[in-house]
């Protein structure tokens, strides 16, 4: 049996729990959540899972899944018109976990897609970049990017140096962004960029003269993702390419909370995945004559992995909920942020020992999960930063501007 690929197949051991599920917490979802939830797991079951390790280490994405994941309706899913589905933000964070369950790399592009490239449209455009791309974009015809992060301002996004200046009714865009997921195969990017009066969005389509991206190659984690180097060199834009109804940082923020929130629904699926594997492998195992899950050391391992991964889905349920009540607070997305990336980074470490030499290669999903997730553990906001985020809110005082 291949143990990296099949489900666990003994159920309501120990007691008569579920081991895959040990506070039963399916049973707070709707119908309607469990059968987005089962069809995106079948998805990944059905077309992800059978390549993932390989494109893991050629280092290439699946383009030809992008048109398949909008047949499905799993772009921009939790937005409202344009092609797009309409979910809750439960159902999205569903979708979320069990496209990374099936790798980071595979949730990251929803997560861009979605929160990062059609939410700025969806929330701040104007009705005609509606129309021109987000029913494109659900569809899967058109893939989008988001472009904020630059070499020099990771963590401090306000002091990008990227820049656009009118020219008569024009705009012209100079500057460059660095580690931007889709880059390289986006037919759009959303680039945030310092002008006169604030900081403002534009709507790029990336076949414009000026505008290049460099992949970025010898990457040893997300190498089933596209990661680029953009660069705007006297990009020329007409008046109706900037989004009209934000200005200052309140706009690529309030993307990045929307993308954390996927984020930390996400990784619970990538912590379901090396447990899942973990506790399989420890039941078939055979040292010293009987399964190693019989030991007092790896059942500790097994439960640790379990409880971590019960308790971030639960907190990932709870923001889901307050989400789509519109009660969820910046502070509370970075707590989910902050401590589910975490806790699952821990389990996959944990797996990882569990398995032992056979952890580190790619016929287990672990050391791919564990690999991505040091990646996941500081992008959209390092651990840190959550940190003085959580800080903030707690005391009322600011540890950073």
């Amino acid at each position: 049996m291949n143990l990296s690929t099949s489900p666990l197949q003994h159920t309501n051991v120990g007691g008569g729990v579920d081991p895959l599920d040990l506070l039963d917490i399916s049973r707070l979802l709707s119908p309607e959540e469990l059968l987005v939830q089962a069809t995106a797991r079948r998805f990944v079951e059905d077309h992800v899972l059978p390549g993932i390790s390989d494109w893991y280490d050629r280092g290439v994405f699946p383009r030809d899944l992008v048109s398949e994941m909008g047949a499905l309706g799993l772009l921009g899913m939790h937005l409202d018109g344009y092609g797009c589905a309409g979910t809750s933000a439960v159902s999205y964070g569903l979708a979320c976990l069990e496209m990374e369950a099936g790798d980071s790399g595979i949730r990251s592009f929803v997560s861009v897609q979605g929160s990062l490239a059609m939410f700025p449209i969806w929330a701040f455009g104007s009705e005609e970049q509606k129309v021109e791309w987000l029913p494109r974009m659900a569809a899967g015809e058109a893939i989008g990017c988001f472009g904020l992060t630059e070499a020099d301002s990771g963590s401090d996004p306000s002091s990008m140096r990227s820049h656009a200046r009118r020219d008569g009714t024009d705009w012209v865009l100079n500057g460059s962004k660095m580690w931007i997921t889709n880059g390289g195969i986006a037919d759009v990017a959303v680039v945030w960029a310092r002008t006169e009066d604030a900081v403002r969005g534009f709507v790029v389509p990336t076949d414009a003269p000026g505008f290049k991206a460099n992949n970025i190659h010898k990457k040893s984690s997300l190498r089933a993702s596209v990661t680029s180097e953009l660069v705007f060199d006297d990009l020329r834009l007409p008046a109706d390419a900037m989004l009209p109804n934000v200005a200052g940082m309140r706009g690529p923020l309030s993307c990045l909370n929307e993308a954390r929130f996927g984020i930390l629904c996400g990784v619970v699926g990538a912590a379901r995945a090396c447990y899942e594997s973990a506790l399989a492998y420890a039941c078939e195992r055979v040292q010293f004559g009987r399964p190693i899950a019989g030991f007092q050391l790896t059942q500790r391992k097994l439960v640790e992995m379990a409880v971590s991964v019960n308790k971030a889905m639960l907190v990932a349920l709870h923001l889901g909920r307050l989400k789509d009540e519109h009660l969820i607070t910046p502070a509370q997305v970075s707590f989910g942020k902050f401590d589910n990336v975490r806790q699952a980074l821990e389990v996959a470490r944990e797996a990882r020992s569990v398995l032992g030499a056979n952890g580190i290669t790619l016929e287990y999903p672990v050391i791919r999960h564990m690999n991505n997730l040091e990646s996941v553990y500081t992008y959209e906001g390092t651990n840190e930063i959550h940190t003085l985020i959580l800080g903030q809110a707690i005391t009322g005082l600011a540890a950073f501007k």
